[in-house]
């Protein structure tokens, strides 16, 4: 793989849910909600074939066109503090071809609305900045969609 095709970006993303902090983040830990909101658009299908949320546990995902979920991504939970934070590394592919791998970190926060959730990823895309792209997309929708589903 080129050397060109290697970009990186570091994500802060932070959002308010107007729920307790014990409610968002039981919509995290919950496979069934997370895959309801964490399509980043009504075109897209987010899809887990497993899912083990726990640390050291791991979610293995389809996502994509959902006429054609053509990726596939690991995700690994590092740490896991209940209602504190997540810290947890993905990796994307296809047709075993690495794309992107992430380190992500997910702090939740009591706040006067509610809980603030605070995102900061880092990304290296082995596809070049449309990944990177697609990546902070999804990002920013996943989290809107979240603030939605904990209303």
């Amino acid at each position: 793989m080129p050397a060109q095709d290697i970009k990186h970006a570091t994500l802060h993303l932070e959002r308010t849910c107007e729920a307790p902090v014990e409610r968002v983040f039981a919509v995290f830990a919950d496979p069934v909600a997370r895959a309801e909101w964490g399509a980043p658009s009504e075109t897209v299908a987010f899809v887990y074939d497993e899912a083990d949320f726990r640390e050291g546990g791991r979610d293995v995902f389809r996502c994509g066109d959902k006429a054609n979920p053509q990726y596939r991504g690991v995700t690994t939970y590092l740490q896991i503090v209940p209602d504190q934070r997540i810290i947890s590394s993905e990796v994307v592919e296809t047709h075993g071809q690495k794309l992107l791998v992430t380190l992500a970190t997910i702090v939740f926060q009591p706040n006067a609305r509610g809980t603030t959730v605070s995102l900061t990823a880092q990304l290296t895309s082995l596809a070049g900045e449309d990944m990177l792209e697609g990546a902070k997309f999804g990002h920013n929708a996943s989290l809107d969609n979240l603030v939605q589903a904990t209303r």
